[in-house]
């Protein structure tokens, strides 16, 4: 198969110095990345910035922002089988980035945010025969809001995630996640190295293009 998995968090910067972005280390998309690859599939992995190395053989594409990243998914989602979205792509951006620092005694009491587009949901009517995997990390109410989500992107499955738990989520190498297919029993993973949780989910990818 081919597989076009995305990791990392993305940038939205408010001056060339400042930016909005979050705790994700990338470790999971990774992990997906290289399971694939492992088994013997073909995978381009979008990368927002990060500090980890790709494995020989590893097709990246390197991002900083959430406007660059939904254009490289858009770019390469009609040449993959499945897409696994496990880049923390930021919700929200500066509405207006400055062009120079912003100075202390000039800088503004407040800061002006607009939406980020949904890439999952603007991919939607792209979807056709190819599996979409997306993941929610919360800090509460994880499974409503993650079949929320679930629902509202048309995915075949999403990885739930409690991102305050301080022994698994982001920044650390283990997870404890609950898979949720569209059609089917949700199942809850014990704590287990990220490693563990992709090769699972890449297996669950094959068993369902079959």
């Amino acid at each position: 198969m081919n597989i076009l998995v995305t990791a990392g968090p993305t940038r939205e910067f408010i001056d060339p110095v400042r930016f909005i972005s979050n705790r994700s280390s990338g470790k999971m998309g990774y992990a997906v990345a290289r399971a694939a690859l492992m088994r013997g599939h073909k995978v381009v992995l979008v990368s927002g910035p990060v500090s980890l190395q790709a494995p020989d053989g590893l097709a990246v594409v390197r991002v900083v922002s959430a406007a660059e990243m939904q254009s490289a998914v858009e770019a390469g989602v009609d040449g993959c089988d499945a897409l696994v979205m496990a880049a923390a792509v930021s919700d929200w951006r500066p509405a207006r980035v400055h062009a120079n620092k912003l100075k202390k005694r000039s800088a503004p009491a407040t800061l002006d945010l607009e939406p980020v587009p949904d890439i999952l949901m603007g991919l939607a009517s792209r979807k056709g025969g190819r599996i979409f995997v997306g993941f929610a990390a919360e800090t509460e109410n994880l499974l409503d809001e993650a079949r929320a989500k679930l629902n509202s992107k048309n995915l075949d499955m999403i990885v739930a995630n409690d991102v305050s738990r301080t022994d698994a989520g982001f920044e650390v190498d283990n997870n404890a996640v609950t898979f949720i297919p569209a059609h089917g029993e949700a199942m809850a993973l014990p704590l287990m190295s990220k490693d563990d949780v992709a090769e699972r989910l890449v297996k669950w990818i094959e068993a369902r293009r079959k």
